[in-house]
């Protein structure tokens, strides 16, 4: 056996290591001898009576030691598990207060995205003519519309009636200059000219 086993197994004998086993040893040991001498003087074995009442003093006074102790301990212990139990609560409270404080906090975000796109419309709104300004320059641009399609259908007429009187010149050009080139018919000449003054006056 080695000396870390010795010492091990002290350990577990002695308690704490405060010698009580050796003491109850020695009080077994004196006790036994007390009651085996009967030679003794009476001053002696009162002396070794009161070495063994010290001994048990002793003795008593370590059990009560050990038993406040573990007392102490004991209530230590729980009060221990009722501050992990505090710290769990209040580990659980502060998991929720995060939680509604990510909540709160893209509530936030959302709102001032929201904020954002509004005042930039507001801003696109107001650069915008009010109803009135706008029904006021639709008006107008009809009216200018109905001028330009009267126009247009009075320069379509003009043009008509330009190619109708382009086509008449034309025609006249080609009569007149076959006429030319038959000078002997003046007869029918004279016809083709009237015809286009005719056409003319049309």
């Amino acid at each position: 056996m080695g000396d870390e086993d010795v010492i091990r197994r002290r350990l577990l004998i002695d308690g704490d290591g405060t010698g009580d086993d050796r003491r109850l040893n020695v009080l077994l040991k004196t006790l036994i001898k007390w009651c085996n001498s009967t030679d003794e003087k009476a001053d002696e074995s009162k002396s070794t009576h009161d070495r063994m009442l010290a001994q048990l003093a002793q003795c008593e006074f370590a059990v009560t030691k050990s038993q406040l102790g573990s007392e102490m301990m004991a209530a230590e212990l729980k009060s221990y598990e009722s501050l992990s139990q505090i710290l769990e609560n209040g580990i659980e409270v502060a998991k929720g207060n995060i939680e509604k404080s990510k909540l709160d906090l893209a509530q936030a975000k959302t709102v001032r995205k929201n904020r954002i796109e509004y005042d930039v419309l507001a801003k696109v709104i107001s650069e915008q003519p009010d109803r009135k300004e706008t029904l006021e320059r639709l008006s107008t641009l009809k009216t200018e519309l109905s001028s330009l399609e009267s126009t247009k259908q009075q320069l379509e007429s003009r043009l008509a009636l330009r190619k109708k009187q382009f086509h008449v010149l034309v025609t006249s050009i080609h009569q007149l200059q076959a006429l030319l080139d038959e000078p002997d018919d003046t007869e029918s000449l004279s016809d083709d000219i009237e015809m286009r003054d005719v056409l003319n006056e049309s």
